[in-house]
């Protein structure tokens, strides 16, 4: 992966609050430029050799492939759960004005 490409990171929490602080604490310190707190939503899912389900909240978040190691790390200092799901997915694309605004707010200096 090169240096600046656009990524969208998602993460679930158990409660939108866990979720919005999470968010807030990333959008602060410039690891994102934004994101949401999108739920409940339905889960189902294998934990400890057993299935289950439940409820959560969604969490993405806008950053470059350049902040995300960063990003991971605050995610999981402060995740509310042992060993949160943290993935994400490269952006192919966007409008321009979109991906600029995106590289000048989580970039690393000002």
């Amino acid at each position: 992966m090169t240096d600046s490409q656009p990524l969208l990171v998602f993460t679930a929490t158990p409660d939108r609050e866990a979720g919005m602080v999470l968010l807030k604490s990333a959008v602060a310190s410039h690891l994102a430029a934004s994101g949401q707190v999108v739920g409940p939503a339905g889960n189902v899912f294998w934990h400890l050799g057993e299935l289950g389900t439940g409820e959560e909240w969604q969490v993405s978040l806008r950053t470059t492939s350049e902040r995300y190691a960063e990003l991971e790390t605050h995610l999981l200092e402060r995740h509310p759960w042992d060993n949160p799901e943290i993935m994400y997915v490269v952006v192919g694309g966007g409008s321009q004005a979109c991906l600029e605004w995106l590289k000048r707010e989580t970039r690393t200096s000002p």
